[in-house]
């Protein structure tokens, strides 16, 4: 799994992930922190915080992934995953406005990178997103899964920080979460046809 594919498997890839991940993730407690963060500090080392956070999440959750691949039969593998992206696509659908209002106290007495690293790591590590990293990276190729969610968790955070509560409170958030439920659905649709199909 850890193999380097081909350039447009590895588009593919990278661009599946992308979407599925920065849908999933607008709206959700990381980009609530990096804009409330934003409001009080510099945006650059919120961004740069939220950023490696994400990177070494994600590369955790691909290894993960591509181990849990390595050692388990496939088909048991690809079970999981149409499982999982199920329950994932229908908590998406029936999301509503107020579920994402967690409050996150920020650290006292650190760096604002370091802030912002700590509290993304800690409130990422095990979320939906980074379980469906994993779950991507145990039936795609690790590196364009790793890419696709680091740039698209990058994204959110840096809108989160440019466009602040204000643009995103005119989004209809039920709505995102409705595609990306709907995707990861088509997900967990695919991952039941591979498991069905012909070469099984």
């Amino acid at each position: 799994m850890l193999e380097l594919p081909a350039g447009g498997a590895w588009l593919s890839s990278a661009g599946t992930t992308f979407l599925l991940i920065a849908l999933a993730e607008l709206g959700d407690k990381s980009q609530l922190v990096c804009m409330t963060l934003a409001a009080r500090h510099r945006g650059l080392p919120v961004v740069a915080g939220a950023v490696a956070a994400f990177a070494i999440l994600n590369l955790l959750a691909v290894l993960f992934g591509a181990a849990v691949a390595a050692w388990l039969p496939e088909s048991l593998v690809t079970a999981a995953v149409a499982l999982l992206f199920g329950i994932f696509g229908i908590r998406s659908l029936l999301h509503r406005d107020d579920e994402e209002d967690e409050a996150i106290a920020e650290k006292p007495g650190h760096g604002i990178f370091a802030t912002t690293f700590l509290l993304i790591f800690l409130a990422e590590f095990g979320d939906k997103t980074q379980i469906a990293v994993a779950g991507l990276g145990s039936t795609e190729a690790a590196l364009p899964v790793w890419a696709g969610a680091t740039l698209a968790l990058a994204a959110t955070s840096a809108l989160g920080v440019l466009a602040g509560r204000r643009l995103l409170q005119k989004l209809s958030l039920v709505w995102v979460h409705r595609v990306s439920g709907t995707l990861f659905l088509v997900l967990a649709a695919a991952a039941l046809y591979r498991l069905a199909g012909p070469g099984a």
